[in-house]
């Protein structure tokens, strides 16, 4: 691999629960020469895209990568006003809410607003999902085509039934799960997109599973569809369907 490519693969085994690395963790988890990943990681550390914590030998994202991330979230006129409207559900009904984006077959959130609620989610930043395995990520596929997601996994018993629930997903107008990504929590999550910059972005709102009975459901999901068909309309996403809410 080129240097970029290997840095990018350190760079991926950050995630919430691997919050450092040393240069034995890098070596052994990419299976390369420890000198290699030595080297490898003092140049991340010179160029600022790792920095080292204190006088040990634990590194850590470097600042850089901070101010990358704020410019990506700035850049987007899309996250920039799917923001507002998910801060704004995350306040009304006091539960977590992100934006997400899908990369390859993994989703990720790069925008949460903590819910307000004693019981609640935490956040999730930094922490990858199966795309297929979580409400955010189905909600962005089922935008694709067949083909695409055919493209996209070339296992033919996972496309199989995958094909089934973005169907109904498309039908619905949104994406549900139950407990299927962090035990104790459900969540829905509704897709729009910005046609002028080809982006697809979910709006998810994430609650405990024990404390939201149907109706709190219903009147979220009702917000969210709301919020998310104020958005498509404002960017002309015409690929937007509006969430089924009997």
């Amino acid at each position: 691999m080129s240097i970029l490519q290997n840095a990018q693969a350190v760079l991926k085994l950050y995630s919430a629960d691997c919050l450092e690395l040393t240069v034995t963790d890098v070596a052994r988890r990419l299976d390369m020469p420890k000198a290699n990943a030595s080297r490898l990681m003092k140049a991340m550390r010179d160029t600022g895209m790792l920095s080292t914590i204190g006088d040990t030998m634990r590194h850590r994202p470097g600042t850089v990568m901070l101010d990358l991330a704020a410019i990506f979230r700035r850049s987007s006129r899309l996250i920039s006003r799917a923001s507002e409207a998910v801060s704004t559900l995350s306040n009304q009904f006091g539960h977590t809410g992100y934006i997400s984006i899908l990369d390859r077959q993994e989703v990720t959130a790069v925008a949460d607003f903590p819910g307000t609620n004693a019981l609640r989610v935490v956040s999730n930043i930094g922490r990858r999902l199966s795309a297929h395995q979580s409400a955010t990520g189905r909600s962005i596929l089922a935008r694709m085509s067949d083909d695409e997601i055919a493209a996209l996994y070339e296992d033919q018993s996972l496309t199989g039934s995958l094909r089934s629930q973005l169907s109904q997903i498309r039908r619905n107008g949104f994406a549900a799960s139950s407990q299927e990504s962090t035990a104790g929590v459900d969540a829905i999550a509704v897709a729009v997109g910005d046609p002028a910059t080809h982006e697809i972005i979910s709006l998810c709102i994430v609650y405990p599973h024990g404390i939201v009975d149907d109706d709190g459901r219903k009147q979220m999901l009702k917000a969210l569809a709301r919020a998310a068909g104020e958005i498509a309309a404002d960017f002309g996403d015409s690929a937007f369907v509006a969430p089924n809410l009997e």
